[in-house]
């Protein structure tokens, strides 16, 4: 015994490892550091009887310094609601396409059936998990790989090539065709319960694997799976229709009506034609990687033939000025960020420094975008539509727009201004036509991708 603790001891000192424990002399000189005086006092008398910190982290300074006008916007009409769902990425993906709904059919106000769309999200991501388990079978169940698929079989997160992959396959419809139920709007429980039986279905499937059963055995296996997985989601969500009618009254008052149409045919009606991967490109600032590469995140996608999450790794100047482009084009763009930073809820503006941690604290916090992304402090977390950009005299960003899904009530009647400064360090990703891109980035996207694992930190 005394063998093995030396032999671990002499490992650790040659690694240049030293644990060390907490001492009596190293807790006297931590305590003797805070410092009761008179400041120290109120802030501890503040804090200890309000539990919210965030509101009195406030800094005043930026009350009434940033406005909601815009030079440039684009034309854009209604907020959606997500409610409780994680389904930000589908709604942005289709805000996207709204207007042009709106001005295709003379229409006051136009939604898509998210219902429709999430249904065979969840159900493609179901047949991907199952089929991931099988092609894994062979690895042992604490295979690091093995262990992200049944972390979490299927949820509601994703980005705009999970919305292209199921559209291009099933098609959409509008709201009223297959309406939200309350299990879409709020999809905790349902999933929960769908996870329960692929993560059951995975294991039975390993099992059938180690036992030398055939992959047409193992195939038959899983679409006994899948259906129970669509007897749960038909049964919390309805039946997606196969062919719809579709009454509508436009903004002259004439009610009109599209009959028997499937929704691979409303999805092609609606759908700009250059609407593809290879026209519209996911753009990203990832400070920890090389710009101007193409990344590839193996297996993120909802189907098995779809597409994965690829996105071209740019700097923050060249992302503004193409996404400024497509602005002064009318054209919206998909996007996604870490909104719960320095946003303040109530006036829908987020800037750096909104809330002062620091100074309320007496502590430092502040780290930048790579540091922040690699320690996992800072990640996008919620895609929302970028609309509109406001400029100095020289033409250079000083503010920007999100169009959000979080209903009228929230922000600024449903709209976020942010900074160009919270831009540099909160925006992640834009899904753009690559025809706003300089030479140079499109150069690029001929470049083979750099290919990322399931488990990467932008997963």
């Amino acid at each position: 015994m005394k063998r093995k603790i030396f032999t671990a001891l002499f490992t650790m000192l040659g690694a240049g490892v030293f644990a060390q424990s907490i001492t009596g002399k190293d807790l006297q000189e931590i305590q003797s550091s805070f410092k009761k005086d008179a400041p120290t006092r109120a802030i501890q008398n503040i804090l200890t009887n309000d539990k919210n910190i965030r509101d009195n982290a406030l800094n005043r300074e930026m009350q009434g310094k940033v406005d909601h006008y815009f030079k440039y916007r684009v034309d854009v009409k209604g907020i959606t609601n997500q409610l409780s769902s994680g389904r930000c990425w589908m709604f942005t993906s289709m805000n996207v396409l709204r207007p042009g709904i709106m001005k295709k059919y003379n229409l006051n106000a136009f939604d898509f059936s998210h219902n429709f769309t999430y249904f065979w999200d969840i159900f493609e991501k179901s047949n991907l998990f199952l089929e991931n388990i099988i092609a894994t079978s062979k690895k042992d169940i604490m295979d690091r790989e093995v262990c992200e698929y049944f972390k979490a079989p299927v949820n509601d997160g994703g980005v705009w090539n999970l919305y292209y992959n199921v559209a291009q396959k099933y098609g959409v419809v509008p709201q009223e065709v297959m309406p939200e139920t309350a299990h879409s709007n709020n999809t905790s429980q349902m999933t929960a319960l769908v996870n329960e039986k692929l993560r059951a279905g995975g294991y039975s499937l390993r099992e059938m694997a180690a036992a030398g059963k055939s992959n047409k055995e193992l195939q038959n296996a899983k679409k006994e799976i899948l259906k129970e997985v669509y007897r749960i989601l038909a049964l919390c969500l309805g039946e997606p229709p196969h062919e719809f009618t579709w009454r509508f009254k436009d903004k002259d008052g004439n009610i009109k009506e599209l009959a028997n149409y499937t929704p691979k045919q409303f999805y092609n009606e609606i759908t700009p034609a250059d609407y593809s991967p290879e026209n519209y490109i996911m753009i990203m600032n990832d400070p920890t990687r090389e710009y101007y590469k193409v990344y590839e995140i193996q297996n993120y996608r909802n189907s098995q033939e779809g597409i994965n999450w690829i996105y071209l790794n740019l700097p923050n100047d060249v992302i503004k000025k193409a996404a400024l482009a497509s602005i002064k084009n009318n054209e919206a763009m998909y996007a996604s960020c870490d909104v719960g930073k320095q946003f303040q809820r109530e006036t829908g503006i987020l800037d750096p420094e909104m809330y002062d941690y620091e100074s309320l604290l007496g502590v430092k916090l502040k780290m930048d975008k790579k540091a922040r992304i690699l320690t996992r402090q800072s990640g996008s977390s919620h895609a929302m539509t970028l609309i509109g950009c406001d400029t100095d005299e020289q033409d250079q960003p000083l503010k920007w727009e999100f169009e959000n899904s979080w209903g009228s009530n929230n922000g600024h009647n449903g709209y976020l201004t942010f900074t160009d400064k919270w831009f540099d360090e909160y925006m992640f990703r834009i899904v753009i036509h690559q025809k706003y891109l300089d030479e140079k980035s499109k150069a690029s996207l001929k470049t083979k991708p750099i290919q990322l694992p399931v488990w990467d930190y932008m997963y």
